[in-house]
């Protein structure tokens, strides 16, 4: 396994482990192979674990199996506070008290703010104590980093981690999403801050090894270098210093073995020339079944309303590929949530000053509509509306 470092100096595994996909059994999770496959990978040299507060069983499942094992100080916790259910100062403790008794442990090596939407969320926070109560926590050795989880774009992003002294963050981020979310700029501007940045979604859910289309994976099988799908998406991560840790959400001894060997063998720099053409090739590929052409170049961009655009049609063109709610789901995850700068295709007026720019030529206007009836038919708009109020301060 290879390490890279964090802030206060710790070595994290490349490779985390997500403890979202425990193996359910029944409806609850099964213990004894989410048992073996975590003694697995601590044995083979995974050293983070990732959790939160919301993933059903998660922290208690983690923490039953390092308790009953006695080797959670061979292993480096992370989870997450749920802050859009804190209301006051007293709620910060009780959820924070709870999740280490869940996890059976007196500390939490990486502490979250989950999905922190902007920089409005985090100043809600800050008037609830939040920074006085981490300066504590820190002091007192029960927390030894925090950080934030995030959905959103790009600008929102960097205001964000221009707000804090964090000690880390997570993003989504992998080959298709390299230019939506936080995205590669994102990526960068975090290193040049000098905060580690941890990784989710490096498959998009396991979409780019099972929704990939006949020619990228026929590219693929034909290309000199032998590597799955997950391997190459996994690689791109990888071959980029800013990277710190990846997460994945193993749930197979055949995922786990073929990951840490992956993790294993891969470095900083690696990509060839050719190794970058693949990757551009399987994402053009996965481009192609698109409904929309657009290419993520953000030549539409700035919007006079705030849409942002290029996700808009990402997501859209996501539809195609992925389980449709789940889409719908996190296109609201990273509009609805978003208190300061509302970027969902609702506000869009139908100026047409992005299609004087946008190089593809692209109706937008009319697209815009095709997504908006795709990704928010009524119900998703209460539910919108609901997520909205319910995380407004």
């Amino acid at each position: 396994m290879q390490y890279r470092k964090m802030k206060d100096g710790s070595d994290v595994s490349v490779l985390g482990y997500g403890c979202m996909r425990f193996t359910t059994k029944a409806g609850s999770i099964d213990m004894k192979k989410a048992e073996h496959e975590i003694m697995s990978a601590i044995k083979m040299g995974v050293n983070y674990y990732d959790t939160a507060y919301i993933y059903p069983g998660s922290e208690v499942a983690l923490g039953t199996i390092l308790e009953k094992n006695r080797c959670r100080d061979k292993v480096m916790i992370a989870t997450k506070l749920p802050y859009y259910l804190v209301k006051t100062s007293a709620a910060i403790d009780k959820y924070f008290d709870e999740q280490c008794k869940r996890l059976r442990t007196d500390h939490i090596d990486f502490y979250l703010m989950h999905m922190l939407g902007d920089v409005k969320a985090w100043e809600s926070m800050k008037a609830l104590g939040i920074e006085e109560w981490v300066r504590k926590k820190k002091a007192s050795g029960e927390i030894r980093n925090f950080g934030f989880s995030f959905h959103g774009d790009t600008k929102t992003f960097i205001e964000l981690i221009d707000a804090y002294d964090w000690d880390f963050c997570q993003i989504q981020y992998n080959y298709l999403d390299e230019h939506t979310q936080a995205g590669r700029k994102g990526l960068k501007y975090a290193a040049s801050k000098g905060i580690p940045v941890v990784i989710m979604e490096p498959l998009r859910g396991g979409k780019l090894v099972r929704f990939l289309p006949k020619r990228a994976l026929k590219m693929i099988d034909k290309y000199p270098v032998k590597r799955s799908p997950a391997e190459w998406a996994f690689r791109w991560l990888w071959n980029q210093p800013e990277v710190t840790c990846v997460l994945s959400g193993m749930n197979s001894m055949e995922m786990l073995k073929e990951n840490v060997r992956a993790a294993s063998e891969s470095g900083a720099g690696e990509f060839s020339k050719r190794d970058h053409t693949l990757i551009a090739y399987l994402r053009r590929e996965i481009n192609r079944t698109a409904k929309v052409g657009c290419t993520g170049c953000r030549y539409c961009m700035p919007c006079p309303q705030g849409v942002d655009i290029p996700l808009a049609f990402s997501s859209y063109n996501m539809s195609a590929l992925e389980d449709i709610n789940g889409v719908r789901m996190e296109y609201l995850q990273i509009t609805a949530l978003n208190k300061k700068h509302r970027t969902d295709m609702t506000r869009c007026i139908g100026c047409g000053e992005c299609e004087k720019h946008c190089p593809q030529h692209i109706n937008i206007r009319e697209e815009l509509k095709n997504a908006e009836k795709t990704l928010l038919p009524p119900h998703m708009k209460v539910a919108a509306a609901v997520l909205n109020k319910f995380t407004a301060r």
